[in-house]
């Protein structure tokens, strides 16, 4: 299989690092080798040159110019549905996890320790009755 995520004037990429980590940006334009030029139309980011390093390509690309303008750029991005599907995607759910994660309180992560607590009980009491009902089984075989 070949790969397909090229950095090209088009492709949407999530940033990796910085404040604005998990944005959609569309690339404008690649000014050289390690940098590119993006913008995020939808998204809160103005245009301005990002280091290649700090974007993960994603498989979603729209048609559009080399430098396009902002307006056309963003028409682009709302006709091609872009968010919708990025909001279905298990890497935009476990961002949105990460997320939550991250902003949980002492009394929170609390609460989530006792229901895992609670589920391994259940889950405990479940394999136990399966097993003895396995030996009772076995022995009832001999």
């Amino acid at each position: 299989m070949t790969f397909s995520r090229f950095v090209e004037v088009g492709r949407v990429a999530a940033i990796a690092k910085g404040r604005k980590r998990g944005t959609l940006v569309v690339i404008i334009d690649v000014i050289d080798q390690n940098r590119v030029l993006v913008e995020g139309p939808t998204t809160g980011v103005s245009r301005r040159p990002i280091p290649v390093y700090k974007l993960r390509l994603t498989d979603y690309k729209i048609k559009i110019a080399h430098d396009a303008r902002s307006k056309t750029v963003r028409e682009a991005f709302k006709k091609s549905n872009v968010m919708e599907e990025w909001e279905q995607t298990v890497w935009y759910k476990k961002m949105q996890n990460q997320k939550k994660r991250a902003e949980m309180t002492d009394f929170d992560r609390y609460k989530l320790m006792r229901a895992k607590q609670a589920r391994s009980k259940i889950l405990r009491a479940e394999v136990n009755k399966l097993r003895t009902a396995q030996k009772a089984k076995a022995k009832a075989a001999k």
